[in-house]
C-alpha cells in the first residue's frame, strides 16, 4: 500500500524511471515503456509545480491527472499487444486506479490534521503568490506573517492546556480553549508542520535579499514565525506525542483500519483477505516453531529451542571484526550460487557490492543490517551505547544471524536483484513493489535451506529465526493496522514467540508503525516468498525450467507484482481487465 508514504514512493520510483529512461527495454513492445515514462514524467511536473505539502491544489492536479491517463488508456488496443505490453498495460491501470485511492487518503489524512494546522491556509496563499509572480505587498504580508505566529502560539497554549500542563506563555490561558490531541496525530502533524516550516523557510529565502523593501518589513515577522513553529513541532512532538529521540520514546503509530488494508491488498495483486494471510503466517510459525525445536535437541538444549537461541546470539564476533565476518560470509555466498547454478551472477554485479556503517540514529528503526544502493549497511553496537544496549545489538546480529542476513541483502538478494532490474525493463520501476523485492530476497534464503547452506545447527538456528520473524511480522503489522494488537503487544509477541531481543523487537515495531511506512511491508518478506516458491514448484519441481533459468528469468522481469510475473513465465491469458486470482497458498510447498 503506497498511501501513507505517497510523496517520497513516488519521489523515489519517478527518480528510478528518469535514470533509466533511455536504457534498452529488451523483449517488449515500445509503446507502453514510451507511455510509461511519459506518465512518469508528466506526474513529475505536476508534483514539482504544486510543491506544497497537503494542499488542495495538488491533490486536485493530481487527480485531474491520474483521471485523464486513465482515459487514455482506455484508447490503447490491448489485444495488438505482445504479452510484456500486456503486463506493462496492466500495471500501469493498476497504478492510475490505485493512484487515485491514493491521493483521496493522503487528502484525507492531511484533513484530520485541520485542527492542528490552521495556519497552513497563510502558507499556501503566500507561497502560491510567489509561484505566480503575484504584485508583492510586503507591508500586507508582514502582517500575514506576524498573524501566522500568534495563530502557533495559540495553538501551543491550547496544546498545553489540553494536556492539562501549565502554558509556557500564561497570557494567552484564560481565553484560549483546550485542544485534545492523540499522540499519533500529535506526532503526524509535527512531521507535517516541519515540512511546512520548510516551506516558509524557501518563501522567506526567495524574496531576502532581492526585494529590499521584503526584508526590512519581514525579517523581524519571519523570525517570530519560524521560531513559534519550532516551539509548536516541540511542543506537538515531545509534549503530545511523548517522542524525544530517545532509545525509551512510546511507540506511536495510527492504524490505516480494514479498508485500508483490503485496498492496498488489491494494489498487490494479492486476492487474499487479511485474515487469510494471518492463518498463512501461523502455519509458516508453526512449521518453524517444529524445525526450530528439531535443532535445539541437536544442540543437547531438549525441546527449548529459545534456550538453543540464546547460545546461538552468544556467538558475536568482537568490536572491529564484523566487517570481516560479512565480506568472508559475502564471498562463499557468491561461490555457492555458482556451485550449486542457482542464477547468473554477471561479473560486474559481484564486482561493484560494498559495505557502510549504520547510522546512528537509523538503528533506532532498523536494528539489523539492511541493504542501501549499493551498499550492504553494517548494523553493529556503537561505543557510546549503555552496556546491555551494546550487548543486545550484538547478540541481535551474530555470526549465525548474518550468515543469512548475508546473502540476504547482496548476492543473490537486493544486490543482485537491483543491478538486473536496473537493465531490464527500467520503466517497471514506477511499479515497485516490496512482496517481489524483499519475496525474492526471503525466497533466496529458503532455496539456500533447501540446499545445505546451513551446516550446523547453530546456522541452521541462525535461518530458521529470520524465518519465523518474517512470518511474525505478517501477524504483528496486519494486526496493529486492523486494531487488534497494540505496540507494547507487537514488541513482546516478538520477544516472546520469536525470541528477539527487545531492542531490536521495539526498534522493529517503531519502524512497522510509522507514518512512512506502508502497512503491508512488514507481511511482504513470507507472502512474496511464498508466491515465489509457489511458482518453483510450478516450473522447476515440475522440470519445465532449471532453477537457473528460472531465477534469471524472474530477476529480469523487475520488481512487479509476482502474480503478472507468473502470468509472462507460464504464457497466460490476460485480458486488459485482468485482476488478481492466483490462490497460491496451496501450491507454496509446506512440508
Amino acid at each position: 500500500m503506497k498511501q501513507a508514504c505517497f510523496p517520497l514512493l513516488i519521489a523515489t520510483a519517478l527518480c528510478l524511471a528518469a535514470q533509466t529512461a533511455s536504457a534498452a527495454e529488451p523483449h517488449t513492445d515500445p509503446v507502453l515503456p514510451r507511455l510509461i515514462h511519459q506518465f512518469a514524467a508528466d506526474r513529475q511536473d505536476v508534483l514539482n509545480a504544486t510543491d506544497l505539502p497537503g494542499v488542495d491544489i495538488r491533490f486536485d492536479r493530481l487527480n485531474s491527472l491520474y483521471t485523464q491517463w486513465l482515459a487514455r488508456s482506455r484508447t490503447v488496443d490491448f489485444d495488438s499487444l505482445p504479452p510484456s505490453g500486456k503486463v506493462d498495460f496492466i500495471l500501469l491501470r493498476n497504478e492510475l486506479e490505485c493512484g487515485l485511492d491514493d491521493i483521496a487518503f493522503e487528502r484525507k489524512q492531511w484533513a484530520e490534521m485541520d485542527s492542528l494546522l490552521p495556519f497552513r491556509k497563510i502558507l499556501y496563499t503566500l507561497e502560491q503568490a510567489r509561484w505566480e509572480g503575484t504584485p508583492l505587498d510586503s507591508r500586507a504580508v508582514a502582517s500575514q506573517v506576524s498573524e501566522l505566529a500568534k495563530q502557533l502560539k495559540d495553538l501551543k497554549t491550547r496544546i498545553e492546556l489540553g494536556l492539562n500542563s501549565a502554558p509556557s506563555n500564561s497570557a494567552h490561558s484564560l481565553t484560549s480553549t483546550p485542544l485534545k490531541v492523540t499522540a499519533a496525530l500529535a506526532n503526524k502533524a509535527a512531521t507535517s508542520a516541519t515540512l511546512l516550516r520548510g516551506t516558509l523557510k524557501s518563501w522567506f529565502t526567495f524574496y531576502d535579499g532581492f526585494r529590499p523593501e521584503f526584508s526590512w518589513w519581514l525579517k523581524q515577522p519571519y523570525e517570530d514565525a519560524d521560531k513559534a513553529l519550532e516551539d509548536y513541532i516541540k511542543v506537538l512532538r515531545e509534549n503530545a506525542a511523548g517522542i524525544k529521540g530517545k532509545d525509551e520514546d512510546p511507540l506511536v503509530g495510527q492504524p490505516v483500519g480494514q479498508a485500508a488494508v483490503a485496498a492496498a491488498l488489491r494494489r498487490e495483486f494479492l486476492p487474499y483477505d487479511a485474515p487469510a494471510l494471518l492463518s498463512l503466517a501461523e502455519k509458516e510459525m508453526a512449521w518453524c516453531e517444529k524445525a526450530m525445536t528439531s535443532e535445539a535437541r541437536a544442540m543437547g538444549c531438549g525441546d527449548d529451542w529459545k534456550s538453543a537461541l540464546t547460545r546461538v546470539k552468544s556467538d558475536f564476533v568482537a568490536p572491529g571484526a564484523q566487517d570481516s565476518l560479512i565480506r568472508e560470509t559475502a564471498l562463499n555466498a557468491i561461490r555457492f550460487c555458482k556451485d550449486h547454478k542457482l542464477v547468473t551472477i554477471p561479473p560486474l554485479c559481484e564486482e561493484t557490492w560494498r559495505l557502510t556503517m549504520m547510522p546512528p540514529e537509523t538503528l533506532k528503526t532498523i536494528p539489523y543490517a539492511a541493504y542501501n544502493g549499493q551498499a550492504m549497511m553494517i548494523a553493529y553496537a556503537r561505543n557510546d551505547m549503555n552496556h546491555e544496549d551494546k550487548l543486545m545489538t550484538m547478540r541481535g546480529n551474530n555470526r549465525h544471524f548474518m550468515r543469512t542476513v548475508t546473502p540476504h541483502e547482496l548476492i543473490p538478494g537486493h544486490h543482485l536483484q537491483r543491478f538486473v532490474a536496473s537493465r531490464n525493463h527500467p520503466h517497471r520501476a514506477l511499479f515497485s513493489t516490496p512482496f517481489y523485492v524483499e519475496g525474492w530476497a526471503l525466497y533466496g534464503e529458503r532455496r539456500f535451506w533447501d540446499l545445505g547452506w546451513a551446516t550446523t545447527p547453530e546456522d541452521r538456528l541462525g535461518m530458521l529465526f529470520w524465518r519465523i520473524n518474517r512470518a511474525a511480522r505478517v501477524v504483528v503489522a496486519l494486526q496493529f493496522h486492523l486494531g487488534t494488537m497494540t505496540p507494547s503487544q507487537m514488541v513482546d509477541f516478538l520477544v516472546t514467540r520469536v525470541g528477539h531481543e527487545r531492542l531490536g523487537a521495539t526498534a522493529e515495531v517503531r519502524r512497522f508503525i510509522g507514518d512512512n511506512f506502508p502497512p503491508l511491508y512488514p507481511a511482504s518478506y513470507t507472502v512474496g516468498a511464498l508466491q515465489l516458491e509457489a511458482l518453483h514448484h510450478e516450473l522447476v519441481i515440475s522440470g519445465k525450467m532449471t532453477n537457473q533459468a528460472f531465477h534469471d528469468a524472474v530477476l529480469s522481469e523487475g520488481a512487479i507484482p509476482l502474480e503478472l510475473v507468473r502470468a509472462l513465465l507460464l504464457n497466460l491469458p490476460l485480458t486488459r481487465d485482468t485482476r488478481s486470482t492466483w490462490t497460491f497458498a496451496g501450491e507454496a510447498g509446506y512440508p
